[in-house]
């Protein structure tokens, strides 16, 4: 009795704990929007405002950190209810004794959110988003994410701060490496099959994670390609190709969005209420989390938006930014301003509906420690099963930009000798690339340990030649002397990881440091080389296409790169990448993109003719104004001969279809894949239109002297755009459509779209 009466007593004493801590389950039969009213309704100021902010898991806050090791640095605040959650941080054992510290220890009990930039792959690294884009296989990038998701949430995360679904025109721009180029069509694409793979088919599923499609927006617009630069675009230009892989991603049901850094049209994104309001929560209905970039609501006030830290969180929250990234300006400035009646309390009780609607909808209250499970991070973290997906992806990733006179694939019969040289070559932490700080240095497979795999009777000699971060030339003789031994030289070179991804913007994108002086010497020796170019963008490669007889973009294949471009050297995957990026040929071309619009002078004749037509027209004096390798370029070890292109019906009525087709005929001795890609031109519009613009693609199988006849169904929404009034819908008249291997080599017909059909 006595026993008894001390435990009652307890609990009477600790009751505004331990009785509202069991609010992680709540009431299990009621709807989550139920269950969200009620928590809200228990919540003081400072409880809510702990809901928004989110902090990084390390002391030192110079960007992506990671913590893998208990600390007692958030005890307390956890305990407090000062923060929704870490990021950053992993390790299934770590992450559940901090779900137990919020669950059992903090007046409501409300579970951490763990966020980490898990943007292409966490301990098994696919190739850069970039890369993968090169696939043009949304199946396998479905897939990639489905293996970064299993990962993450079996490690602890709960929250990925990707897919970026920015359009990047702009090769100097770093993160066009994060993305999924220049085309508005196939970056949404590529960014809904990114949602689905993290988020499948149930959030509260534990190998699932929550998406946060970033960033809000126009960002790859930066003026100049120099991160964080500002944007000052149309309403046009941002509704017909920024806006659309946004509303892809948020279609496909992206949990959560992040606001840009950049400011739009003279207005900071966070603080954007046309974009952040009128557009993303009125028109488009979006009910997710808003979280901004890191301590970008502090920003506003270096941008002249804001005059302190007070009026930055008060121009924020109004305009729909829910959650404050590393700044604390939510948490210390807040309840001061909603007391005030600066902030209406309806501002601050909407977003924190929205973050506990995705803690419930995460399952967390339901189970805490869901992603928190010591087993299942064993089971799937480098699995073998998630390993081949990243082979596999990467094999997929690589383009093929040229190879003179079928230098590939190559024969160890003919190649005995294959000498393998460049800074990238035994290099296994750039492997990896920018964003990858989950994957450890040691895993990666580099290019030379694949050759030497698959050069199986021949003999592989390495060289360094020169290094990354250096101008020196020492090592230059030994590579020289290398090569002049060799049959064929397989020069790894381009960028390290940290030259490209956020903060990395170039003004010169051609090869760094020294080692275009290293190809040249090495081609000095009339040798044979292979180019394997790894970059997070697209480089200025015009002495390479003019002097080295095989080039392969290969990007930053990560975990299994070395044995991806073997197999692909080697013959044993036919290559069948695309480009997702115009490869330019000199820097003063950017940015540039095939999906341009044409001046009153349009420039359409031959630059190599001088004099062979006027010179005022929009044009370069010194280069022509086409890119090096165009937007879908890519080739293979087979040929692919298209004819016979048709449309069933000249017109295309409202409601109606438009069936085009072509035949591909496989005209080579090797099987492969091509991306048989179509594109139309409206001709005239009230507002002017594009040249081309890539509208369907399908990546098909050939065997050796196969032929199928390929059908692409139009209908007027494929014709759709934001018009001069400012509405969506088409407009009628004269179209061209266009098919081909790539966005300059194509085949056309034409068809009239007889009347609006307004949607």
């Amino acid at each position: 009795m006595k026993k008894t009466f001390i435990l009652m007593l307890l609990l009477a004493v600790t009751g505004a704990t331990v009785g509202l801590s069991s609010f992680k389950s709540g009431n299990k039969k009621a709807n989550t929007e139920q269950r969200v009213e009620e928590l809200l309704a228990k919540m003081t100021l400072e409880e809510k405002v702990g809901q928004l902010n989110f902090v990084v898991g390390d002391l030192f806050n110079t960007g992506p950190t990671v913590r893998t090791s208990e600390s007692d640095i958030f005890n307390e605040a956890i305990r407090k209810g000062e923060i929704t959650g870490i990021f950053n941080i992993h390790g299934a054992a770590y992450t559940g004794k901090l779900q137990k510290i919020a669950v059992e220890q903090s007046r409501l009990g409300i579970p951490l959110l763990i966020g980490a930039d898990v943007i292409h792959g966490f301990k098994t690294v696919f190739p850069i988003p970039l890369g993968e884009a090169a696939s043009w296989d949304l199946a396998a990038i479905e897939k990639g994410a489905r293996v970064a998701a299993k990962e993450s949430a079996a490690s602890g995360i709960s929250l990925t701060f990707a897919p970026m679904a920015d359009v990047a025109r702009d090769a100097r721009w770093g993160r066009t490496a994060e993305g999924a180029g220049e085309d508005p069509y196939l970056v949404s694409l590529v960014t809904a099959a990114r949602v689905k793979g993290f988020q499948g088919n149930d959030l509260s599923d534990p190998l699932t994670i929550a998406a946060c499609v970033k960033h809000f927006v126009a960002y790859g617009a930066a003026e100049a390609g120099r991160d964080y630069n500002t944007v000052d675009i149309s309403e046009y230009e941002l509704r017909n190709t920024y806006l659309p892989p946004f509303k892809a991603a948020l279609d496909a049901g992206s949990a959560t969005l992040m606001t840009s850094f950049n400011e739009l049209n003279g207005i900071p994104a966070t603080a954007n209420t046309k974009v952040m309001r009128d557009i993303l929560r009125d028109e488009w209905g979006f009910k997710g989390v808003v979280i901004s970039d890191w301590q970008n609501i502090q920003e506003m006030i270096a941008h002249g938006y804001a005059q302190d830290n007070a009026h930055a969180g008060e121009l924020a929250i109004k305009a729909g930014t829910d959650m404050d990234m590393m700044a604390e300006i939510y948490l210390k400035e807040l309840p001061r301003l909603v007391k005030s009646g600066k902030v209406e309390q309806k501002y601050l009780d909407d977003a924190v509906r929205r973050v506990l609607w995705l803690k419930f909808k995460l399952g967390l209250f339901d189970n805490p420690y869901l992603y928190s499970n010591t087993k299942t991070e064993k089971k799937q973290v480098r699995s073998k099963e998630h390993l081949q997906a990243a082979f596999e992806m990467a094999q997929r990733s690589i383009v093929l930009l040229k190879n003179e006179k079928n230098l590939l694939p190559l024969s160890t019969t003919k190649a005995k000798k294959i000498a393998v040289i460049g800074p990238l070559a035994d290099n296994k932490e750039d492997m990896n690339g920018t964003w990858s700080f989950f994957g450890e240095a040691q895993h990666p497979v580099t290019f030379l340990e694949g050759i030497k795999k698959y050069a199986k009777g021949a003999e592989v000699t390495y060289a360094q030649g020169c290094e990354l971060y250096s101008d020196s030339k020492a090592k230059f003789d030994e590579a020289v002397a290398a090569a002049r031994k060799a049959d064929v030289v397989i020069m790894a070179i381009g960028e390290s990881a940290v030259m490209n991804g956020e903060g990395a913007s170039r003004a010169d994108i051609t090869l760094p440091g020294v080692q275009m002086e290293l190809v040249k010497a090495i081609h000095a020796t009339g040798k044979p080389i292979i180019a394997l170019v790894s970059s997070g963008r697209a480089l200025e490669l015009t002495w390479l296409d003019e002097n080295v007889p095989a080039v392969l973009a290969t990007w930053s294949l990560g975990s299994e790169a070395g044995n991806a471009a073997a197999s692909v050297l080697f013959g044993e995957y036919n290559p069948s990448g695309k480009l997702p990026v115009s490869f330019p040929r000199a820097v003063g071309q950017l940015p540039l993109y095939y999906n341009h619009k044409h001046t009153g002078r349009p420039y359409e004749g031959n630059h190599s003719e001088p004099g062979s037509e006027r010179v005022y027209k929009s044009r370069y004096r010194d280069v022509p104004n086409t890119a090096l390798y165009p937007f879908g370029y890519g080739l293979s070890y087979t040929t692919f001969k298209y004819d016979n292109l048709k449309v069933d019906n000249n017109k295309l009525v409202p409601g109606g279809q438009l069936q085009v087709s072509v035949d591909v005929t496989n005209t080579g001795k090797h099987a492969g894949e091509e991306v048989i890609q179509l594109y139309t031109r409206d001709l005239v519009g009230s507002i002017t239109r594009p040249v081309k613009e890539l509208k369907k693609f399908q990546k098909l199988a050939f065997k050796p002297g196969e032929r199928k006849t390929v059908t692409f169904t139009l209908t007027p929404e494929d014709l759709a755009f934001w018009r001069a009034d400012l509405t969506y819908g088409t407009e009628p008249g004269d179209f061209k459509v266009f098919v081909g291997p790539n966005s300059r080599d194509v085949q056309e017909t034409s068809f009239m779209l007889l009347k609006d059909s307004s949607m």
